[in-house]
């Protein structure tokens, strides 16, 4: 089974950490590191967007992914919320095993 990274920004400290903890009690994601001061830049409806976020980045597998998905969309607050997912090629033996170990089958 492979193990993923997601990202997914968020507009406030709150709204990352209730995010996280939502996804760790239910055991969708084996750890979250949330990143403060990034600021973004991008388009939204037509017009050049700036603004400060936090970003999330989350470990999972792939059995997951969808119900993790799921979820951010659910709890968040922006209309189209970032939720990109990366399928991780290589890594440490003892780590990948943690993630799918930590992670309720």
């Amino acid at each position: 089974m492979s193990s993923f990274v997601f990202f997914v920004s968020v507009p406030t400290k709150e709204e990352s950490v209730k995010i996280a903890n939502k996804l760790i009690e239910n055991k969708l994601v084996a750890c979250v590191s949330i990143i403060h001061d990034i600021h973004s830049i991008f388009w939204w409806k037509g017009t050049i967007e700036e603004d400060n976020e936090y970003l999330l980045i989350m470990k999972t597998i792939e059995k997951k992914a969808n119900e993790l998905i799921q979820t951010i969309e659910t709890m968040h607050s922006y209309e189209t919320p970032e939720c990109i997912g990366f399928k991780i090629d290589i890594g440490s033996d003892s780590y990948l095993k943690w993630i799918k170990n930590s992670i309720k089958e």
